[in-house]
């Protein structure tokens, strides 16, 4: 296929901006506010994290959409409900008919 590796200087965060960018997404919207007892709980926690990220969450690249495009609801549909994300630290805002 051609393709060759190409190895990062150790402690060189610059040379892969991709990666650092999600790792550091990671940290600051979760694992800065959550406290992990185990494996299983951190698996469970960043499960719920990647389900908020990929359906919910803004992204300025996107147009204030999300990876997953969500449907525009007009404000005759009814009324902004919150509903919590990621145990209650995030939310997702949508409209629930009256």
């Amino acid at each position: 296929m051609g393709i060759k590796e190409v190895k990062t200087a150790f402690q060189s965060p610059w040379q892969n901006p991709y990666c650092e960018r999600v790792i550091g997404s990671i940290i600051r919207d979760c694992l800065d506010h959550v406290i992990i007892f185990n494996e299983q709980h951190l698996r469970s926690v960043l499960k719920s994290y990647f389900n908020y990220y990929h359906k919910s969450r803004c992204h300025l690249s996107l147009d204030q959409d999300s990876p997953e495009p969500r449907p525009i609801e007009p404000s005759g549909q009814g009324k902004v409900v919150a509903i919590p994300k990621v145990g209650g630290l995030h939310h997702h805002y949508t409209r629930k008919a009256e």
